[in-house]
């Protein structure tokens, strides 16, 4: 089987499978996962640049994430001008102090190399920010705290925030490129991974810039709300002339312009990627990925291009971040788990085919809806498979309480399979 007919025989399988789900389940669940998939299919992307083509393990995919995700809410909510009033400018100054801070300090020690100096640059740096912010954050967070207390965002359009998001994953991604990337695979791995959470840890206790974990809701969304959609007459009439119920079309009809967008956005990096990956450049990060020494020796600067593809897998992983968050109309700092955005999102690469854009695509399609579909079959499936055994069973009554895990287990076993039998994924890198 040839390589172009076997990936459109999976592509047209995993069509089948949404649109088998909008004929079994409803529409509306078909479009749910759906638009899931096409944003995981983004992730999945961003994070097969780095692996599939450059070699990087990179672990900290929830960090970028939820990067994208705040970028929305600094882009797109209105500004709060009582908190600016009570100390936005300090606040935000506070911030250059300390970036001003850690950059003199690594300055002085490249010129310098004196430990005591620098330590002493920071313990000064610390206090003045402190000094500096703590006035200025307390008087913001007092500014109605049950519904703003931040400063809130710029006001912009929100379909702004996405490329915005990948800005803020890319600089996120600069610094952590310039201090983890000489470290080798599994220190890499581990550094990425506590850095992210170190990520978390900021949105969620800066309640000035994010409300932390009071969450941020009522986004701003690039297509109608479901709400205005129903009080428009002509939209009523139209949606009674096709024969659907206003409430119901209102809910398809943003779905499907989420969608569109979606897709858009997906064509165009996965054109990009595909540009990069059949360019010299391409050419060049699969040769550094199989042979450093090699690559090395024919005056390649290693590092460089390694933080070049850090970035862009990062930013694209700030792009869908922004995305979902938008799609949700909620920012969570607590929703973002290292299960979801970084496990699951290996999974989908590894599935479908690392090295292989049109496999992450795959993976991330395919992955996303059985990670849906078991939560949703998930009993029925543990009902029939235990209903040989007698009511009252010890068994039964531990296959029954362990539903909650089969997600998990569905994974595993996937994965397991794919190594088995196809170890390069279900679309191989040519």
């Amino acid at each position: 089987m040839s390589q172009s007919f076997r990936t459109i025989l999976l592509f047209g399988f995993v069509a089948v499978l949404i649109i088998g789900t909008g004929i079994l389940q409803g529409p509306n669940l078909a479009l749910v996962i759906l638009n899931m998939g096409l944003v995981s299919a983004i992730m999945a992307l961003g994070v097969n640049l780095q692996w599939g083509i450059a070699g990087l393990f990179n672990v900290g995919i929830m960090g970028f994430v939820a990067l994208g995700g705040l970028a929305v809410v600094l882009t797109s909510m209105p500004p709060v001008p009582e908190a600016w009033a009570a100390g936005g400018v300090r606040a935000w100054f506070s911030v250059l102090l300390a970036a001003c801070t850690v950059a003199g300090s690594a300055l002085m020690f490249k010129r310098t190399r004196k430990g005591w100096l620098v330590g002493l640059m920071l313990l000064v740096g610390f206090v003045c920010y402190r000094w500096v912010r703590d006035p200025a954050v307390s008087a913001i967070e007092a500014v109605d705290p049950a519904a703003t207390g931040y400063l809130g965002g710029l006001g912009l359009p929100v379909i702004l925030a996405w490329p915005v998001g990948g800005l803020l994953a890319a600089g996120a991604a600069w610094v952590i490129g310039k201090t983890a990337l000489g470290l080798r695979s599994d220190y890499l791995a581990i550094a990425t991974l506590g850095i992210s959470e170190i990520v978390i840890a900021i949105i969620k206790n800066e309640d000035w810039l994010s409300r932390g974990v009071k969450n941020v809701n009522g986004l701003p969304r690039p297509v109608p709300n479901e709400i205005d959609l129903q009080n428009d007459p002509g939209f009523v009439e139209s949606a009674a002339g096709y024969g659907f119920d206003p409430t119901i079309a209102s809910t398809l009809y943003v779905k499907i312009g989420y969608s569109l967008l979606f897709t858009v956005v997906l064509v165009i990096l996965l054109v990009l990627a595909q540009f990069a990956l059949n360019s010299p450049w391409g050419r060049m990060m699969r040769a550094i990925r199989d042979n450093e020494v090699s690559a090395r020796a024919m005056g390649k600067d290693v590092t460089f291009r390694h933080l070049q593809v850090f970035i862009l897998g990062s930013a694209i992983c700030g792009i869908a971040g922004a995305m979902m968050t938008t799609l949700d109309g909620l920012f969570a700092p607590t929703a973002y788990q290292p299960l979801r955005y970084t496990f699951l999102i290996w999974v989908m690469v590894i599935v479908g085919g690392s090295g292989n854009n049109l496999g992450a695509v795959l993976g991330g399609f395919l992955i996303w809806f059985l990670w849906v579909q078991v939560e949703t079959l998930g009993p029925g499936i543990m009902t029939f498979l235990t209903s040989g055994l007698a009511e009252g069973s010890e068994l039964k009554a531990h296959l029954m309480s362990s539903v909650a895990h089969m997600r998990l287990l569905t994974m595993g076993v996937i994965l397991l399979l794919v190594l088995r039998f196809s170890p390069r994924g279900l679309l191989p890198e040519k």
